[in-house]
């Protein structure tokens, strides 16, 4: 025991090389992943308690507090994932080698010996749930966010505390049900985790007898190369976010400027240099595997270079004119920021005779088409799984897992003990019961009835499975937010909270699996061992929730009018973009709904045909694969990422992932192809290490200067030179700083 306290694994407890026809079938995962184990490594130690819940805290409140901000700055678990390693060291040479007796025959020791990768992967695990809570959409609290800042609506802590939690025990029961389809088969192999176990291995493996850096100095020169760029985006010259160079050829051109700008067009040009910019929406573009970026190419060309400019310029498709091309503002039918008070009861319901009065909702033709996209992306997820997919998961679902082959990974990971699926049962049965508790003691506060919980629970088991199937193989998950909200506010119209919780239950959920089962496959891959992982997402989980739900309880208590555009300071920070599209949301769907919108004689109605032509397009490429079998080409091609092309635009503009698709193509493609022993060493460190410097960047500058309002303001300042891309150009219609056609 003295030896293995001294820390280098035992040779003998490793296991031997696997054989060729063990390997993982997908080439990227053979690269990358180690195919051996050393299950004598120590994994819950309390290095690992501690190192884990302080990242996990801090995690949640940072990303909390960044997501209210005008610039929002997500802050991803590599960060904690590289902070903690010198600090694990510190405290393997500094703590006594002590058994602590907590209670009867329970003790632990404070230090088992050198900090090891295991102990390292765990710590990022409780880390993520940090990143899962607060980073991305921070859903839950957005939610909460639109009741207390837009709706003006009294909430009580502990509602809003079984509204964050149940949220997100429910995906980790939906995850929990679905490992043995999403996980634990090799074809499922979860791109973006590729990046963090490239990573691991590069800050604990001596790379021997290689040539030039090591992983670990190329991870270190890029960090630092990385931290000092941000600067320039972060601070000094953030036209570099978007460098609309076509606006400065015509300054008084407002077609050119909406072909043009960056930020409020079509980007025509437009380039980012900011790596925040670039991962900003569809994540890193150095993991996404080459076939789903061409997929998501094909869609943006054909959706920004083609679909909008027709219907813009030459049908003027749903008075398009009359509006920006590109906003997630809500208008009149006077080109006019909408006014949502003003239909508004106090109950906070539609107010059928002031809408009838005040005049119908208009969106912006990119916004409109967009919202259609997401129709035809849900069925043809739908389709798409059910004709790729549907005889393998079938045959799963029968019990067939024990006649499948297994790779490497799948062999080493039966070593352990499994969780036995009841643990993930009554996680799922407990928060599904508190929900339904929940809609009837504060009935008026959630409007959401009983039997909607209900419909939302069985939405969310239909849909997590398909969607899940398509984020392990391509790295992009196809929405259904729209879905959500469209069925819910044709059967509760005028209901905007009702909305909101409906789609947090069906939609976002779903969303909290799809982060479970991707820690749960990061898990597989380093060889955790099943119940501590299951242990670390728990009770990162419940620590993580209460954390979020405290600090965004107290910015909105402390901060005066925070996301109120209006009343604020116009160099406010707390204008909360994020949230203005949540709260846009739950206008067009829940308060309005869809059936004045989308039903007869409403002016969008023409997209619900895109629910049929979705559930149709993946028919005719499943037929072609099945007629030419040596085609491997042909099943690659993927409606539903097509679509995911134009997903989330807005907030995302069309340079975010012009530039996303540009630098994806030139890592995953040429340097893949042409210098593979390259990419296999250094691509997924290179993605590690371009995050992690800018959030530490990112971090610095709010703190040091941006938080002292020491903000600079010159050319290079203006995020966008393009003042004239937000007008409309329709004949009579007046909008402040527009010239008058």
């Amino acid at each position: 025991m003295a030896s293995k306290s001294k820390g280098d694994p035992d040779p003998k407890s490793q296991s031997p090389p696997p054989e060729d026809s063990d390997r993982c079938p997908v080439e990227e995962v053979a690269l990358v992943v180690p195919e051996t184990d050393d299950p004598s490594l120590p994994v819950m130690t309390f290095r690992a308690w501690f190192l884990g819940l302080t990242s996990c805290v801090l995690l949640i409140f940072l990303n909390t507090f960044f997501t209210f901000r005008t610039q929002p700055l997500t802050i991803s678990g590599i960060l904690m994932q590289i902070a903690v390693l010198p600090i694990g060291r510190f405290m393997a040479s500094t703590l006594p080698n002590k058994e602590v007796k907590v209670w009867k025959n329970w003790s632990f020791n404070l230090n088992p010996g050198p900090f090891n990768i295991k102990e390292h992967v765990i710590i990022t695990v409780f880390a993520n749930c940090g990143v899962s809570y607060g980073g991305g959409d921070a859903y839950s609290i957005g939610a909460i966010t639109v009741m207390k800042a837009y709706y003006k609506q009294s909430l009580s802590f502990l509602c809003g505390l079984l509204i964050v939690l149940t949220t997100q025990i429910l995906g980790y029961g939906w995850a929990g049900m679905l490992r043995r389809y999403l996980v634990e088969p090799a074809e499922m192999w979860w791109p973006s985790n590729l990046a963090q176990v490239s990573l691991f291995r590069a800050l604990h493996e001596k790379d021997s007898g290689s040539k030039g850096l090591t992983r670990m100095q190329f991870f270190l020169v890029f960090l630092a190369v990385s931290f000092a760029y941000y600067a320039l985006p972060g601070y000094l010259l953030p036209i570099l976010t978007f460098f609309s160079w076509v606006c400065w050829v015509w300054p008084r051109s407002i077609t050119a400027q909406q072909i043009g700008s960056g930020y409020h067009g079509l980007g025509v040009g437009a380039f980012t240099l900011d790596w925040a910019g670039i991962s900003a929406y569809h994540g890193s573009p150095l993991v996404a595997p080459w076939f789903s970026i061409v997929n998501v190419a094909v869609g943006f060309i054909m959706f920004i270079y083609i679909i909008v400019p027709i219907c813009y310029w030459k049908y003027n498709t749903f008075d398009a004119r009359k509006f920006p091309i590109f906003s997630n503002q809500l208008f009149t039918t006077t080109g006019q920021k909408y006014d949502t008070t003003k239909i508004l009861t106090p109950d906070f319901d539609l107010n059928v005779a002031a809408y009838d009065s005040y005049g119908k909702l208009y969106l912006s033709p990119l916004f409109a088409l967009s919202i259609g996209s997401g129709f035809a992306r849900f069925t043809a997820t739908l389709t798409h799984v059910l004709l790729f997919n549907g005889s393998d998961i079938w045959k799963q679902s029968k019990s067939a897992m024990n006649s499948v082959k297994l790779d490497i990974h799948a062999k080493l990971m039966k070593n352990y003990k499994q969780v036995p699926q009841w643990w993930f049962l009554i996680l799922l049965v407990g928060s599904i019961v508190l929900s339904l508790m929940m809609s009837f003691i504060w009935k008026e506060e959630v409007q959401l009835p009983w039997w909607g919980m209900i419909f939302a629970f069985g939405l969310a088991w239909i849909v997590t499975l398909p969607i899940g199937v398509i984020q392990a193989t391509t790295n992009q998950q196809p929405g259904y937010d729209i879905i959500a909200q469209f069925m819910i506010g044709y059967i509760l119209p005028g209901k905007p909270i009702a909305n909101l919780l409906f789609k947090i239950y069906g939609r976002i959920s779903t969303i909290h699996a799809l982060s479970f089962l991707a820690d749960l496959k990061l898990g597989h891959y380093m060889k955790i061992p099943p119940r501590c992982m299951y242990v670390a997402q728990l009770v990162g989980t419940l620590v993580a929730g209460i954390v979020n739900l405290a600090v965004a309880w107290w910015m909105l208590d402390s901060i005066e009018n925070i996301c109120d555009v209006e009343a604020l300071h116009p160099d406010s920070p707390w204008t909360c973009p994020k949230y203005r599209v949540t709260f846009d949301a739950s206008v067009i769907w829940g308060l309005i709904g869809p059936g004045r919108l989308f039903g007869h004689g409403g002016l969008y109605r023409n997209l619900v045909w895109l629910f049929l032509i979705g559930a149709v397009l993946p028919v005719p490429i499943w037929v072609l694969s099945k007629m030419f079998p040596e085609k491997k080409w042909i099943p690659l091609i993927n409606i539903p990422v097509i679509s995911y092309g134009f997903a989330g635009m807005p907030p995302a503009t069309p340079t975010n992932i012009a530039s996303w698709l540009i630098t994806g193509t030139i890592f995953n493609y040429f340097v893949f192809r042409y210098r593979k022993a390259w990419w296999q060493k250094y691509n997924y460190v290179l993605s590690a290490a371009l995050d992690a410097g800018t959030a530490f960047m990112g971090v610095l500058l709010f703190f040091a200067l941006q938080n002292e309002n020491r903000n600079l303001k010159w050319w290079g300042t203006e995020i966008d030179h393009c003042p004239l891309a937000s007008c409309p150009t329709a004949p009579g219609i007046s909008v402040k700083g527009c010239p008058l056609f």
